[in-house]
């Protein structure tokens, strides 16, 4: 099946009694871990929300410390390069795999943007909508709206983070940013004061796999992809690269900014596409 590349989906199998072996030695743990931090989250949200509201200054750290453990429990290190912002804005980084935002939710509390058909899925959605996720429609019927709950969310201190490319990839390389959602930054409210963020993720892949081993694209299913982790005997690891933020202020327009950050982004991730 052909993919935004062209190139083939690689066929999925199943792997070996060993590695039935090893997806449950990681993955009941895994599963205890992200549940059992859900639950917790949950219940500190029911005192956290009538005291702060939309703030939340306790539950992204929940998060932290489950997408932490977790990984540490599959055994993908992350290797973290600059510093996350701390200024009022958001982060748009390139988009691999499922595990991004275990990745990005491990490093710092950030809360994502997503299309409004994950809150749907099974499991995925149900932690993105506990952990704040931002669901969107991609109608401009809505981009008024959007706009006034990027503003509240922002002003709330949340810092927001997607994904431009508006697809998942097989990790080598960094596909073109679409524009639109970069439009919600240009609000009266919004443009003097925020700041994007560019963040590159890279995988590196195990000793002895293809490049492409974190990449989850296409036609691909969840399930399979998340057994394939679990079973994998040794995993390699995954660079964060947090660039420097640019004020939305400095650019005339959301194609000069998405083009800028687009840049930002690739540049990092060339050294891993030769």
């Amino acid at each position: 099946m052909s993919t935004w590349t062209g190139r083939a989906v690689p066929s999925e199998t199943g792997p070996d009694a060993l590695g039935w072996l090893r997806g449950l030695a990681r993955g009941l743990p895994m599963g205890v871990i992200v549940f059992g931090g859900l639950l917790v989250l949950m219940l500190a949200r029911l005192v956290e929300r009538p005291l702060f509201g939309l703030h939340r200054p306790v539950t992204p750290w929940i998060t932290v410390g489950v997408c932490r453990a977790a990984l540490w429990v599959l055994g993908l290190t992350v290797v973290r390069r600059g510093a996350p912002m701390s200024c009022t804005g958001a982060m748009v980084a390139n988009h691999t795999s499922w595990l991004d935002i275990f990745v990005l939710n491990s490093r710092t509390p950030l809360y994502f943007v997503s299309k409004s058909e994950v809150a749907g899925w099974p499991g995925i959605g149900w932690l993105a909508r506990a952990t704040g996720t931002l669901f969107i429609r991609r109608d401009p019927a809505e981009a008024s709206a959007q706009t006034r709950i990027f503003e509240d969310r922002l002003r709330a201190g949340h810092r927001l983070l997607f994904f431009p490319e508006g697809t998942s990839t097989d990790g080598c390389r960094v596909l073109p940013f679409k524009t639109t959602l970069f439009q919600a930054f240009f609000a009266e409210g919004l443009r003097h004061r925020a700041q994007i963020q560019p963040v590159t993720l890279i995988y590196h892949a195990p000793r002895g796999a293809d490049r492409d081993f974190y990449g989850w694209w296409g036609e691909m299913g969840f399930g399979a992809n998340l057994l394939r982790m679990l079973a994998q005997p040794r995993h390699g690891h995954v660079e964060a690269i947090f660039g420097s933020p640019v004020a939305v202020d400095d650019f005339p327009n959301r194609k000069s900014l998405a083009r800028h950050l687009e840049t930002e982004v690739r540049d990092a991730h060339l050294p891993s596409e030769r």
